[in-house]
């Protein structure tokens, strides 16, 4: 068994997983795994550029982060940024922050390995279940959503420029959205799904597996969860018509009305609304009646990959 460590920095959250992996059988012992809302993609969509509000609270959440990884003795350990910092002019003083902080070298990675990772993360205990494949997995993010198509292996994918909070600053979708608000969304993911669907087939998939923040918290509310228990939410099937219920009320609600659901982070109340009308999007083009909820996604592929014989620490 091998001591990992990963991080993935959203647009959204960054996230750690410390666990004991297996490189030949794949077999994962979680030791800790949290999550922060940084925000780190706060108005890049308008201004191009980390805010130094976003970088601080990103790196107070490095801080806390090294100290975890280090008590633990991870002995690898890999920093996965995705969508913000792919975006931004100034993503070099978050490399360098980055670097102080852990000590490591964050990998800004394509939206191609992004997906690669949610997939394997997704996927890898779905194998013999009762879900089959072909899997199309859907990775709702804070600026990108991820597509991509397999079985054992990946075999198309596709990242399109639009998650929860690049389509909430993007149509001031905060408080009870407007019949405008709404319509310009799904224009915008309508285009989002047209690029996709020309490189994943997504009619293809028998099951749709949903991952990250907007589905496990849709996923809550139609278990009327009295708190966010990752246990129940994992693998569970959620119907399209319970989404259709959970995003209407969502883009309906006030901001202290989200604010009061039980299984709702605070970090998501204002842009949950959008991710939700993403996720009913999606299973409407695709045809899906029902998504398949995992609690495991990019960062479990994160650390299957740093756990690889040939990772170097």
């Amino acid at each position: 068994m091998t001591r990992v460590a990963a991080v993935d920095c959203g647009t959204n959250s960054i996230r750690l997983l410390v666990a004991d992996l297996h490189p030949e059988t794949g077999e994962l012992k979680e030791l800790d795994r949290r999550m922060e809302i940084v925000r780190l993609g706060q108005g890049v969509d308008r201004t191009g550029r980390l805010a130094p509000e976003a970088l601080e609270r990103t790196f107070a959440a490095c801080r806390d982060y090294a100290d975890r990884v280090r008590a633990l003795g991870a002995e690898r350990v890999r920093f996965v940024a995705t969508s913000a910092s792919r975006d931004a002019e100034n993503r070099d003083d978050f490399v360098r922050g980055v670097v102080d902080l852990l000590g490591v070298e964050p990998e800004v990675i394509s939206g191609e390995q992004e997906a690669e990772f949610s997939f394997t993360g997704a996927t890898r205990e779905l194998a013999g279940s009762a879900h089959p494949g072909p899997y199309l997995v859907v990775d709702i993010g804070g600026g990108s959503t991820e597509f991509v198509l397999g079985d054992d292996r990946v075999r198309a994918s596709r990242s399109v420029d639009v998650g929860c909070v690049r389509l909430t600053e993007r149509h001031g979708l905060r408080g009870p959205a407007t019949a405008d608000q709404v319509a310009a969304v799904r224009a915008d993911v309508d285009a989002a799904l047209d690029l996709a669907a020309d490189v994943v087939p997504l009619d293809e998939a028998r099951t749709l597996v949903g991952l990250a923040g907007t589905v496990t918290t849709v996923a809550g509310m139609v278990l009327e969860l009295d708190a966010y228990d990752s246990a129940a939410i994992h693998h569970a099937r959620v119907t399209r018509s319970q989404v259709d219920g959970v995003t209407a009320w969502l883009l309906a609600a006030t901001h202290d009305e989200r604010a009061a659901v039980p299984v709702m982070h605070p970090g998501r109340v204002d842009v949950i609304a959008a991710g939700a009308l993403v996720l009913r999007t999606v299973m409407e083009r695709t045809g899906a009646e029902e998504v398949v909820v995992s609690e495991h996604d990019i960062l479990d592929g994160i650390a299957h990959s740093c756990a690889a014989p040939d990772r170097r620490p």
